[in-house]
């Protein structure tokens, strides 16, 4: 007899088929049979209910958080299953002693830096052991570029020699090797931003070698974001290496209107050969941290020397012209809207929730002052959303056959973006059930599905015998995210069960502290060691 039999559920099954109503078994962690009047030693009566695979967030930054809080309701709380880290070019391993202090303080916004955690790794193999130890869901890891040329370059804004592109073809292959499913950048992010594109080919040719993917996040998401979207379209092309487009967003007032030039330049590509995927979140504010704003000159050298940069008044100087009057790079090219700055997390309890714009009306001091102070305050370590999206794009991009989900949520400020705690649940709710911009069997193909067969992920992500039972019930019609912007951490409605490998982590809507996540490794395709 089965371990578990979900009675009566509408199963939607990942690929885009209609739903249909079925009982479902799961024995030894997997998926045994889908049929009529079957049997199990524990039974779930699921009619009404909607029994879809386990959602499958693209684009997440919940490194440390999953080491710090495995229980991690955040995410399980909202459907999500699987998890993608190492993004935007930026996270934990591979490091040195040296690039794990200076990468710990440079994404402290992201992810924290909790006082006595014991940091016991230094590789992606070593990292990915940790995770095993027991987290709430699986996860997988991309090798961040960045990381990747702060052991190798440097902090330096400089062209990587022959030996150290050959150090990073090392370390990446290395990462791959141990089980990544790609490599990331952060190409508005110090130091991965001082890579060019005959750069970022050479090292993409390593990651397409090892059967792995690219996931930038590009040049500029502002001006220029579309030119910068055929940059990376370009460095797939000539490097061989599939690619994902991380939050695949058009921000900024002058990209209003302009998804549909995106979209026909990846059709393009697509139907040239391409192999292209890419991630979007369905809010219209950004989150990041405040530091990456400034002109990638003045964060050259690592966190220590942006520090004494901004206590010297004539460098302020330029930092100003360059952030309000030209539009820096860290700010996507576009001269800076103080008020759309919002700060999230901070030292100073009382500058949360307020822009930049209001902070520095309240104090009398110009906007750019109170940046700096801001920053020199918390030690780089503030945390913002920017307020810069357009709901036309969003609902158009999501709409595309190449479209999968991600948070992009940060976890550890103060008043982190809502997404971190509503993404998924939002889909169906407010762009399913209310708005009708995707059918439910396609929202679910979205979020599961495709997702799994980007990462390459075997027996995973859709509703059938032999899979792994990484699965999610929900209703349809009371589904939504409850997460606001004033109330991030809210547990989202209509989410009865989460099952993680046939272990239930959320049973009639509650946590059961099981941690039967794992790391996903995939042996690199081509390997022969």
């Amino acid at each position: 007899m089965a371990d578990l039999l979900i009675r009566g559920a509408t199963v939607v099954d990942g690929t885009g088929a209609p739903g249909h109503v079925a009982d479902v078994t799961v024995t030894g962690g997997r998926i045994a049979e889908i049929g009529t009047d079957l049997s199990g030693r524990r039974i779930i009566d699921a009619a009404g209910l909607v029994l879809a695979p386990g959602f499958v967030d693209m684009h997440s930054h919940s490194d440390l958080r999953l080491l710090v809080e495995p229980d991690h309701l955040a995410k399980v709380g909202q459907g999500v299953t699987c998890e993608v880290l190492g993004q935007d070019g930026l996270s934990y391993a591979p490091v040195d002693d040296t690039t794990l202090g200076q990468l710990r303080q440079l994404i402290a916004g992201w992810n924290g830096d909790p006082a006595g955690f014991d940091w016991d790794w230094r590789s992606v193999g070593e990292y990915l052991d940790r995770l095993d130890r027991g987290i709430a869901v699986n996860a997988c890891y991309l090798v961040p570029q960045g990381n990747v040329r702060a052991l190798a370059v440097g902090w330096d804004n400089r062209p990587a020699s022959e030996a150290e592109l050959g150090r990073q073809r090392e370390l990446v292959a290395a990462g791959l090797r141990e089980g990544a499913v790609g490599m990331s950048s952060g190409l508005t992010y110090v130091p991965g931003m001082y890579a060019d594109d005959a750069e970022l080919v050479e090292l993409c040719r390593v990651v397409a070698s090892l059967g792995g993917f690219y996931a930038p996040h590009q040049r500029s998401y502002g001006a220029g974001a579309l030119e910068a979207y055929a940059q990376m379209v370009e460095v797939s092309r000539r490097s061989g290496c599939a690619l994902h487009l991380a939050h695949a967003t058009l921000n900024f007032g002058v990209n209003a209107g302009r998804a549909a030039e995106l979209l026909e330049l990846l059709d393009q590509a697509i139907a040239a050969g391409g192999d292209i995927t890419f991630d979007t979140y369905p809010y219209l504010a950004g989150s990041t941290t405040l530091s990456a704003l400034l002109p990638s000159w003045a964060a050259e050298g690592g966190p220590a020397a942006t520090l004494t940069r901004l206590g010297d008044p004539a460098v302020c100087d330029r930092i100003r012209y360059a952030m309000e009057v030209e539009g820096s790079d860290g700010c996507h090219g576009v001269p800076v809207e103080w008020e759309t700055i919002e700060i999230s997390g901070a030292r100073d309890a009382a500058a949360v929730g307020r822009t930049i714009a209001e902070l520095a009306a309240g104090s009398g001091r110009p906007a750019f002052e109170t940046y700096i102070a801001r920053l020199l305050a918390d030690d780089l370590g503030t945390t913002i959303l920017q307020h810069v999206g357009h709901e036309d794009n969003v609902q158009a991009i999501m709409r595309h056959p190449a479209h999968t989900g991600g948070s992009d949520g940060l976890l550890a400020a103060a008043k982190p973006h809502p997404r971190a705690w509503g993404t998924f649940p939002r889909y169906l709710a407010r762009y399913v059930r209310e708005l009708g911009i995707l059918t439910l069997e396609e929202c679910v193909a979205h979020l599961t599905g495709r997702p799994a067969r980007r990462l390459k992920l075997t027996e995973r992500g859709l509703v059938r015998p032999g899979y792994h039972a990484d699965l999610v019930l929900f209703d349809p019609a009371g589904v939504r995210d409850t997460a606001t912007f004033d109330e991030p951490r809210q547990q989202p409605e209509g989410i009865p069960y989460v099952f993680v490998g046939g272990t239930a982590v959320i049973a009639e809507g509650v946590h059961t502290g099981a941690l039967p996540g794992r790391s996903l490794r995939r042996r690199p395709q081509g390997d022969t060691r």
